[in-house]
């Protein structure tokens, strides 16, 4: 961990936006943002190599890289991470891993080996029959499994069974819910006119009340992610944790079909309310995480909604448009007509299957025709639209009003956010810290994917540390 303190850069013209902005750099910029949650969306198929060779200076050296395409790598270190919170099974990942490129790596490889491991999961293990302890953590690492079939379904040769999918993922997520002990609170908390199911995680049923703290996804991650990054070493601490899907996550994008809004204090606010009901909620001491581009969005609610004690950013995130290559942003011109015109008429002809996948991948959470075009295989023809959307998210003036202690985290060779933490250290006014975690601890990279146990010990120690 270091506190160091990078900046933006031109592209060529619009007109030239896609040109093999896949074949480098660009790739893994505009291959996720996300979380998350956090993985990055489809990218070129490689040749099928089955022994991975990375550059000497790659941030994924040696046994890091399980693929050679950076989208699908950054992808799966993420269920190898998260093995160390029973999310994932080393032995099991590496064999999907082995399964895939033995195949050659592709999304219909990569979607059919995830999603067939998930279905095994639901199932009983070899040899006896399984108790309570065993059904859960197979339904757990199930819902991982689900999930990473999920992110590049789009990309596969069947990307209309997208919802069912997800479905299968939040199936398992329930059961392991479900025999958690205590079992998780379910409800669903006003919201518009679609309400926002939360699972609301205790140490015990106890009317003790605890510090809680409210985890914020990303903008492609599930809740096994924050079971990961959060719930387990909160109810290690003995504090209360709650999992919610907002606008644009979980069952609201794939199911209710609501995309993210940028006023996400509006989110956050109904959840309070929810949580001050509680007997066993301490309201003086809530706190509130943001994962990957919820380092956006939990920054935004604590702005507004003065009731939150403690906030981290993970990373700090003040533009999530600028987590999109520069070729990409610039088709967006202020009118609509022309922008659509130069993404149907200019761009879309020339893009590859592969930029395709990417393109809907990205867009879905702030478009739903978007989403339902791309489930019948085609591209979206309505560019401006989302884009105006994810520029809508930037907060650049909104973090001088933060008022509340935060915590802003940064990550060494962080692909999607660069420089994005130390921005947002910088124009904070309210009681802060800024910290980056490295690649000598194996937490480089977007919300250090290798490195969770880590990354909580260092959030968790802040928090208390914070909240007393």
């Amino acid at each position: 961990m270091t506190y160091v303190s990078a900046d933006r850069s031109s592209g060529p013209s619009r007109r030239t936006a896609l040109a093999g902005i896949l074949g480098g750099a660009g790739a893994a910029a505009l291959a996720g943002c996300t979380s998350s949650g956090a993985r990055p969306a489809n990218a070129p198929t490689p040749s099928g190599a089955t022994s991975p060779q990375p550059q000497a200076d790659s941030p994924t050296p040696g046994a890091m890289t399980l693929f050679e395409d950076p989208a699908y790598n950054f992808s799966c270190l993420w269920a190898l991470g998260g093995a160390g919170f029973s999310a994932g099974e080393v032995g099991e990942v590496l064999t999907a891993v082995n399964a895939v490129n033995k195949a050659g790596l592709s999304a219909q490889t990569y979607v059919a080996t995830f999603r067939e491991l998930g279905d095994k999961l639901m199932g009983p293990p070899p040899g006896g029959k399984p108790d309570d302890q065993t059904t859960r953590f197979r339904a757990l690492r199930a819902a991982q499994y689900y999930a990473q079939a999920l992110f590049f379904v789009l990309g596969s040769d069947d990307p209309g069974s997208e919802e069912d999918l997800y479905k299968a993922g939040r199936g398992a997520w329930d059961k392991f819910c479900d025999l958690c002990d205590p079992a998780p609170v379910k409800a669903n908390v006003p919201y518009g006119k679609t309400p926002l199911p939360v699972w609301f995680f205790r140490p015990d049923s106890s009317d003790t009340r605890r510090p809680t703290v409210i985890l914020t996804n990303g903008s492609d991650g599930q809740n096994v992610d924050m079971w990961t990054y959060g719930v387990a070493a909160a109810l290690d601490r003995g504090w209360n944790a709650l999992v919610y899907d907002g606008p644009g996550q979980g069952q609201l994008l794939f199911v209710d079909r609501v995309v993210f809004t940028p006023t996400w204090e509006k989110v956050v606010g109904p959840l309070v309310d929810w949580l001050s009901q509680r007997s066993d909620v301490d309201t003086a001491k809530i706190g509130l995480t943001g994962l990957s581009m919820a380092g956006d969005l939990a920054p935004r609610a604590a702005a507004f909604e003065d009731r939150i004690a403690a906030l981290v950013a993970m990373p700090g995130c003040v533009e999530p448009w600028l987590g999109f290559p520069a070729e990409v942003r610039e088709i967006l011109t202020p009118s609509k007509e022309e922008t659509n015109n130069i993404w149907n008429e200019e761009v879309v002809p020339g893009m590859s299957p592969a930029d395709a996948a990417t393109m809907k991948k990205r867009f879905e959470p702030f478009s739903i025709p978007a989403m339902l075009a791309a489930r019948e295989g085609k591209i979206f023809t309505d560019f401006y639209t989302p884009a105006k959307r994810i520029q809508a998210l930037t907060i650049t003036d909104i973090v001088p009003r933060i008022k509340t202690p935060t915590l802003v985290l940064d990550y060494e060779d962080e692909q999607f956010y660069p420089g994005q933490a130390q921005q947002m250290f910088d124009a904070l006014t309210a009681p802060k810290d800024y910290l980056k975690l490295t690649a000598a601890e194996g937490a480089q990279l977007h919300c250090s994917p290798m490195a969770p146990q880590l990354h909580c010990e260092v959030v968790f120690d802040w928090l208390q540390g914070t909240l007393g």
